[in-house]
């Protein structure tokens, strides 16, 4: 059977360009929740599922931090930028894991940091954070200065007419 030439060029297209996906961490699979950094010691997890929205009185950050504690996180607020950071033990650094033999080993482990800086400042001693099945939300209220304000818009004759009623007095 004899290929058309535009499918020999796509194949020879996707021969091209698997490669590039294999040897990349785009290309791995825990790529869709965790990306890796590295460090100078060596790669660690990093998470990446956060999400961010903000109404007209605060902002709220969701993340999705499977397999820590609340205790072994740490949050900070400094201005308008807000940094999340932990650890995640290694399971063969494990007393039981340290006594096996392995096969297969891809659950992250590492230590992280992540920051997202703001578009405006935030109240950070009126901030709520609570933790449940590995998600974290946070709740910071903006800071007044950052509120949406509505400003009442007078029209030149309302102005005229304030002069008027002055002059007669």
């Amino acid at each position: 059977m004899m290929r058309s030439p535009l499918i020999n060029d796509l194949v020879s297209l996707r021969n091209t360009v698997d490669p590039l996906f294999r040897e990349r961490p785009l290309g791995d699979p825990l790529n869709t929740i965790w990306s890796r950094a590295e460090t100078s010691g060596g790669t660690v997890a990093l998470p990446m599922p956060i999400d961010v929205y903000a109404t007209d009185d605060q902002v709220v950050i969701t993340a999705a931090v499977p397999g820590i504690q609340p205790d072994d996180l740490q949050l900070t607020v400094h201005q308008s930028t807000v940094t999340l950071s932990g650890s995640l033990q290694n399971v063969a650094d494990m007393e039981e894991g340290k006594k096996a033999t392995w096969y297969l080993q891809e659950l992250p482990s590492g230590s992280f940091r992540r920051s997202i800086t703001l578009p405006f400042e935030v109240d950070a001693g009126r901030a709520d954070a609570s933790f449940e099945h590995g998600i974290l939300r946070v709740v910071l209220p903006k800071a007044e200065a950052a509120k949406p304000r509505q400003i009442a818009i007078h029209s030149g004759q309302d102005q005229a007419i304030e002069a008027g009623s002055t002059q007669q007095s």
